[in-house]
């Protein structure tokens, strides 16, 4: 259940999820658009995030006094992740970009239409390039896994992974039946080298099981 303390000094801004706000100082200027600060192709990125689970406008807050806080959180119950981009492209899970420095661009890519329906993913995913700070949130613990060769993920529980690494949908064990009755049913597959970062829960399961306990409205 974790929360973020951001301190920027006078000019300097970041670009966070809309709704991530929690408290900030009286030093802020915050200004909403559909796309980066400094950047391009507005309209068109923002649908993109849209199909990606993020939201189509994105937040601008720019310190305009020295040493002013933001508090900034997700929605689901989970870890904050720091990771510090100095080149290269993180592949961000949908809704867990929480925020980023303005030197990231954020956009969207495609998955393919099979890794949308099996993966419990969606079919857009955010691209992440640049250099500068980035945070990412999850639903549960965040844990790191360097990949070198393959390495399997139950899906729904991806947060990020760098771009050097590939992953395509299979099933858990030697048969499909044995699989969906050992209640694995399909994987991930990542092969390559490369970062990897996975999440304790996801929202599908969750929801699964909280549902038939809630009265109906």
């Amino acid at each position: 259940m974790s929360i973020a303390k951001l301190t920027l000094q006078a000019g300097e801004s970041v670009t966070c999820e809309v709704g991530a706000m929690i408290a900030m100082s009286s030093g802020f200027t915050v200004e909403t658009t559909s796309r980066s600060r400094g950047g391009g192709g507005g309209i068109t990125k923002g649908l993109k995030r849209m199909f990606s689970g993020e939201n189509f406008f994105l937040n601008h807050f720019t310190s305009t006094a020295p040493n002013q806080t933001l508090w900034i959180g997700p929605g689901l119950l989970g870890d904050i992740m720091h990771y510090p981009m100095t080149g290269g492209t993180l592949i961000v899970q949908g809704s867990s970009w929480l925020a980023s420095a303005i030197g990231i661009e954020i956009d969207a890519t495609w998955q393919g239409l099979g890794k949308a329906l099996f993966s419990g993913e969606g079919m857009f995913w955010v691209k992440c390039s640049g250099q500068g700070d980035l945070f990412l949130n999850s639903f549960g613990s965040i844990y790191p896994v360097d990949v070198n060769g393959e390495y399997v993920v139950d899906t729904g529980h991806i947060v990020a992974f760098e771009d050097t690494l590939n992953f395509k949908i299979g099933k858990a064990g030697s048969s499909l039946i044995g699989s969906v009755l050992g209640g694995e049913g399909l994987v991930c597959k990542f092969s390559g080298q490369g970062k990897l970062y996975c999440q304790s829960h996801n929202p599908p399961s969750f929801g699964q099981l909280l549902g038939p306990k809630l009265k109906a409205r």
